[in-house]
């Protein structure tokens, strides 16, 4: 998992706690990285899931939540750092329709040992489809991009999802209904 992700949680717990907070959660999830993380490094995901099951204990707020928060977060983060995938675009739809060929190709070029979810898109009469494939258990994560993405492009979308498969977290499938 990328070194930004990582910085750019240890930033929300901060910002929305405290730095306390933070060393808090880097002494209870015992990481292996000891919580040095840099936004151009590569980190074991598992590394996430513990700093995440750390803040639930602290907080008492379902891991679940707070890594759909931070998905939420996280879309804000990326539109502020990369404005340039952003241009041009109209709303929520176009953008999500171009995850997969901008977005994740740029990541794979950049990154060569990125391993960026896949989405298979299908659009509707009223909404997208997206179907959401990873080898890491974050559905949540890409739940709250979504949700940020709505939010970003300030448009109101029901945004449902449901299980593909048993593998908890690592296929899902959304369906975004445009509200009128």
């Amino acid at each position: 998992m990328k070194g930004m992700i990582f910085t750019e949680f240890m930033e929300m717990v901060e910002v929305t706690w405290s730095l306390d907070m933070v060393d808090t959660l880097i002494v209870r999830s015992n990481v292996a990285s000891g919580g040095a993380y840099t936004s151009v490094g590569s980190y074991p995901h598992e590394e996430m899931i513990a700093l995440v099951g750390a803040l639930s204990q602290e907080t008492g707020i379902a891991a679940p939540d707070l890594i759909r928060t931070f998905g939420q977060h996280l879309f804000g983060r990326f539109a502020l750092a990369y404005p340039r995938f952003l241009q041009g675009i109209s709303g929520s739809f176009p953008f999500l329709t171009g995850i997969e060929n901008v977005i994740h190709a740029e990541v794979r070029k950049l990154y060569p040992d990125a391993e960026p979810p896949t989405f298979e898109v299908k659009t509707t009469a009223d909404g997208l489809i997206l179907t959401y494939y990873s080898e890491h258990p974050f559905a949540d994560l890409a739940h709250g991009l979504i949700e940020g993405c709505v939010a970003h492009f300030s448009e109101t979308i029901e945004v449902r999802r449901e299980a593909v498969s048993d593998l908890a977290g690592a296929q899902a499938r959304f369906i975004l209904t445009l509200q009128s």
